[in-house]
């Protein structure tokens, strides 16, 4: 494990590139409002999506800050070190995203009434995301072979470690009606509704028409058109376009794109890890993991 690339942080990976102990420290002493809102994901399940998503929603659908703001300032990493520069520019209500476990929440959130759209996907098609993300993101390890990163995978030796954990620590957390999830796939399906449910949690009373030019203007195509939001902006320093592009695939051909990377072996294998650490919990996946 490349001790330069990464920093552990109560036994999670995170890269040094965006986290330090004082980023992690400013998160823990971070001030939640009541107005705030967190969209929580594991990594590679919609967060760059969600940074479009919820300025609009929360903005009655105006395009300002989606076409005039990087995506990581308008709607910053809760532990990364950029929060620090722009939390004083965020105007209420705030839009943060979050990779943590909820158990790693600052103490402020959980006396707040700050709400939670946590988006979950299928862990078949995180792995292959990841997988080429690392493949791209010089900031990261190598993956090794696909083999090999399906197994660091299942053992959690990869950024915010075990997917199971992550989704556990969500699941289980008493937040009412505080919380709601969403799948990526739900999302992918059919983003107006989608949209609907999260306009109707974040109590935005949007009309139909704003939320189909929020639909449209949240759509594969145009984001990876939106300089401020593709991340064609991050020097080729940290992520090397040339190995494989940011949003990589159009929307449907990402939910089954697992099918052309996993041997029946790997399926196999991975599938009753899987299960296994979720056993006896009272919650079910919404996907099929055969």
């Amino acid at each position: 494990m490349s001790s330069l690339k990464y920093i552990q942080y109560h036994g999670l990976l995170l890269p040094t590139v965006a986290h330090s102990a004082e980023s992690l420290e400013y998160a823990q002493n971070f001030s939640v409002e009541d107005t705030d809102v967190f969209a929580v994901t594991y990594p590679k399940s919609g967060t760059i999506w969600m940074q479009e998503i919820l300025p609009l929603l929360l903005n009655g659908g105006d395009l300002t800050p989606i076409q005039t703001v990087v995506n990581w300032d308008r709607v910053p990493w809760l532990e990364e070190k950029r929060l620090a520069e722009v939390a004083d520019k965020l105007t209420s209500p705030r839009a943060l995203v979050t990779h943590f476990p909820y158990s790693f929440m600052p103490p402020s959130f959980h006396t707040s009434k700050a709400k939670v759209i946590c988006v979950m996907r299928n862990p078949k098609d995180i792995l292959v995301s990841s997988y080429y993300f690392h493949q791209m993101a010089t900031f990261l390890e190598d993956p090794g072979t696909f083999d090999e990163f399906l197994e660091k995978f299942l053992e959690g030796r990869v950024l915010f470690g075990k997917w199971t954990d992550h989704v556990k620590s969500w699941r289980r957390a008493e937040l009412g009606d505080r919380i709601m999830f969403i799948t990526y796939e739900e999302m992918v399906q059919d983003l107006p509704a989608a949209l609907r449910r999260m306009s109707d949690f974040l109590c935005c009373n949007l009309s139909d028409e704003v939320v189909l030019k929020i639909a449209e203007h949240c759509s594969f195509k145009t984001m990876k058109a939106n300089r401020m939001s593709n991340f064609s902006l991050v020097p080729k320093d940290y992520v090397d376009s040339d190995k494989s592009t940011f949003f990589r695939k159009g929307e449907r051909l990402h939910l089954l794109d697992w099918k052309n990377h996993f041997s029946p072996e790997q399926l196999a294998r991975f599938t009753s890890v899987i299960f296994k650490e979720l056993e006896g919990e009272n919650f079910s996946l919404p996907w099929s993991l055969d």
